[in-house]
């Protein structure tokens, strides 16, 4: 049976990045940045095989959660492009791959992704109520494990200009078909939320038990 012995949903802005964020600009970001570089110090202790990232975004969606989670990873990384489906697609996607997962291989799996980019009249979509309140929900649901919820967030809040909906709900398809056929439950753990910006960027680990 394959393991996963890491699990994570990670914010892309190339902003926390040093070659590309200004420091002015990391330091209103200093609690994501923080919480990245744990995750990367845990993703080292459990010593992956492989790594399976989904993104909605090609090289920086792909490239800034690695740099700071798995900067010297020699290992395989299988990359996963989400587009406009249906959440729900991309978490049966996910519990399809699952299925395809090598036995006797340990997977880390990150979902790349922010959350709404409506949260201030000067962010990149202006304000729309949905913004926050789409964030706020799809914090209180993974704390619930709330699945079915989660896969609907996109018809509660359509206008919530976010692009990491998609990335998460193929992750949280993994993580439910692991959760099933190994009898390990799993928990989110929010390490941290902000959005200085008016772009939404969470950081989750995903404990597994």
């Amino acid at each position: 049976m394959a393991q996963i012995v890491f699990a994570c949903f990670s914010p892309h802005p190339p902003i926390i990045l040093p070659s590309v964020g200004s420091l002015p600009d990391r330091a209103k970001v200093r609690k994501t940045i923080e919480a990245l570089e744990n995750l990367g110090q845990e993703f080292k202790e459990q010593k992956p095989n492989s790594i399976i990232i989904s993104s909605p975004h090609r090289d920086w969606g792909f490239n800034v959660p690695l740099y700071f989670l798995a900067k010297d990873f020699e290992g395989e990384i299988k990359t996963f492009l989400t587009g406009l489906e249906s959440p729900k697609f991309y978490f049966e996607k996910g519990k399809n791959t699952y299925k395809t997962l090598k036995e006797d291989t340990k997977y880390a799996l990150i979902g790349s992704g922010d959350l709404s980019h409506c949260l201030k009249t000067d962010g990149p979509y202006g304000f729309h109520q949905d913004g926050p309140e789409f964030d706020k929900a799809l914090i209180e649901y993974l704390k619930k494990k709330d699945i079915g919820k989660i896969l609907k967030l996109n018809e509660y809040f359509p206008e919530a200009g976010e692009c990491g909906l998609r990335s998460f709900c193929f992750i949280l398809g993994i993580l439910e078909a692991y959760s099933v056929s190994s009898r390990k439950d799993w928990q989110a753990e929010i390490l941290s939320y902000e959005g200085p910006f008016g772009v939404g960027y969470l950081v989750a680990n995903f404990k597994l038990k």
